[in-house]
């Protein structure tokens, strides 16, 4: 086959996708209270190609609304929950937003499209290098990597407009909601191994304490420290 057929195939793939992802933010509207996208995050997710951050094994899977396994015990996220992620963050052109694990580079993808900047960490450096490597070569020149303690977040970049972690932490990482601007959102699941996890938003105040809401249960891998502890 082609690569051109190739190009036509996933792009039928992800078009299929967005309408799966669609129909999922219209039964959780309740909870979420999102009974669509937001255009900006509905163009990233038909235009990001997926395929091209799982492991080559994974190709063929890449456009279902799953999370997938990309080594290193670690997952590429379910895309509804990308998609839902970034729209609760309410992104802006001109935000700059850090992400706390890179993982395989695809929400950071996701998030590149719609706002002017992303600021990624990843603890494991070799998914993090990789992760670096593939946005570069897919030509998200907006995003920057290093790799280091997500706990610690990115000060010396902050403060961010939007926060998204990509991995359950038992609570709120007290540096992060400090890397907040005032009225900027961060995204996180929280609970630990083998508690209920929920996908919260938090939202800085003026007076720098933070308000959060519990948006979806969820099940995402954990928030490791960099000292492992």
């Amino acid at each position: 086959m082609s690569s051109a057929a190739d190009a036509q195939d996933f792009a039928a793939e992800r078009a299929r996708l967005v309408a799966e992802v669609e129909a999922m933010y219209a039964e959780t509207s309740r909870e979420t209270g999102m009974s669509a996208m937001s255009a900006a995050v509905r163009a990233s997710l038909g235009k990001v190609e997926r395929h091209r951050f799982v492991p080559k094994a994974q190709q063929s899977m890449a456009y279902r609304n799953q999370p997938l396994p990309i080594g290193g015990g670690q997952t590429i996220s379910q895309p509804y929950i990308v998609a839902l992620s970034t729209d609760l963050l309410q992104p802006k052109p001109e935000h700059v937003v850090l992400e706390v694990g890179t993982g395989s580079g695809y929400q950071a993808a996701v998030l590149a499209e719609v706002v002017k900047q992303v600021y990624s960490i990843e603890l494991l450096e070799d998914l993090g290098r990789t992760a670096a490597a593939r946005l570069a070569e897919v030509g998200y020149g907006n995003v920057e990597v290093r790799i280091g303690d997500g706990y610690a977040g990115w000060p010396e970049k902050g403060p961010f407009d939007g926060i998204i972690v990509t991995a359950a932490a038992p609570r709120i990482p007290s540096a992060l909601t400090a890397q907040l601007k005032p009225g900027g959102r961060m995204v996180i699941p929280v609970g630990g191994e083998g508690w209920v996890q929920h996908l919260k938003v938090v939202t800085k105040r003026a007076d720098g304490g933070y308000d959060e809401r519990d948006v979806i249960p969820v099940r995402f891998v954990p928030l490791v420290p960099k000292s492992g502890g």
